[in-house]
């Protein structure tokens, strides 16, 4: 019993540093992998955690005291949600929560972020935060479809339960009914993720960042930590979801860091969509997969 409650106190301790560890590197491939598409050499793998380093030691301003807690409320919430997804064999809170919960506790981030934008009082807040709004809006549509079809083919609304059926028997992506879900959820992964064509809310050419344009110091570097937390988060899910989950940390990082290669060339081939292409991509193709795979998954699971 006391060799059981260690085990979950490391984990607690060690999963979210491991998942920043990975998110950072993920980070530092993504500005690597661009660079070399645009025949750049970029710039070290590990510069987004000397970003971080030199955010947090130079001089923070804050705006009031709920931009501050904004800030630190919006990484909370990606980690509390990061606790509930399995990485291998490792989730402190598996047995405590479900797959509603974890779509619950998915919109604190952008929320969090919307309140901290509130004190800022610089113009391109606004429109980044409408804009992060609306995006998290259109790929949640069919976000909720896709977990509502997961739900219903396994009978159950446990992420854990869900992975243990994979591992033996099959991975959902290769069952009928649940190879549309799968593929609408790799549709709307960049827009989760937020890089292009979906980078609406930041877009440095035309609003400065938007969101983070007031962020400095401390308050950038935190932001940094929940971008890498949320990237892991969003890509650890599919994998949750439709790949089985991974028996062990090696084969999960292997199926991560594939799906991670797909969001990144879809970065590189197509232009920053505008906010009404955006919405209108999202609730169009993934969403109509979505429905589409929710209604067959009906079908099948009555017949």
């Amino acid at each position: 019993m006391i060799n059981v409650t260690i085990v979950k106190v490391l984990e607690f301790i060690f999963y979210p540093l491991i998942a920043f560890v990975i998110g950072i590197i993920l980070m530092g491939l993504f500005r690597k992998i661009m660079a070399r598409i645009q025949r750049r050499y970029g710039p070290p793998l590990l510069q987004p955690l000397i970003d971080i380093i030199r955010f947090f030691s130079q001089r923070t301003v804050s705006h009031g005291k709920i931009f501050s807690f904004g800030v630190i409320l919006a990484l909370a919430g990606s980690l509390v949600v990061l606790l509930f997804i399995p990485f291998g064999k490792i989730c402190p809170l598996c047995g405590s929560g479900d797959l509603l919960l974890i779509l619950y506790l998915m919109l604190f981030t952008p929320i969090s972020i919307a309140l901290s934008g509130g004190e800022g009082a610089n113009p391109n807040i606004s429109i980044g935060v409408s804009r992060k709004l609306m995006l998290s809006l259109g790929y949640e549509v069919p976000f909720l479809m896709i977990i509502l079809s997961v739900m219903s083919f396994y009978k159950t609304t446990s992420l854990v339960e869900i992975i243990k059926y994979q591992q033996n028997y099959h991975w959902a992506i290769f069952n009928f009914p649940l190879i549309i879900p799968g593929i609408a959820y790799i549709l709307i992964l960049p827009a989760m993720m937020g890089v292009r064509p979906f980078d609406v809310a930041s877009a440095p050419q035309e609003i400065a960042s938007g969101p983070v344009v007031e962020y400095g110091g401390k308050f950038l570097g935190l932001n940094h930590i929940e971008h890498a937390i949320h990237m892991f988060i969003g890509i650890a899910l599919f994998i949750d979801l439709f790949l089985g989950g991974g028996p062990n940390i090696g084969l999960f990082l292997v199926e991560m860091f594939i799906i991670f290669f797909i969001a990144v060339f879809i970065n590189a081939m197509f232009p920053r969509y505008r906010t009404d292409q955006a919405i209108k991509y999202l609730w169009r193709w993934p969403s109509i997969l979505a429905f589409i795979g929710l209604v067959l998954v009906r079908i099948h699971v009555k017949f």
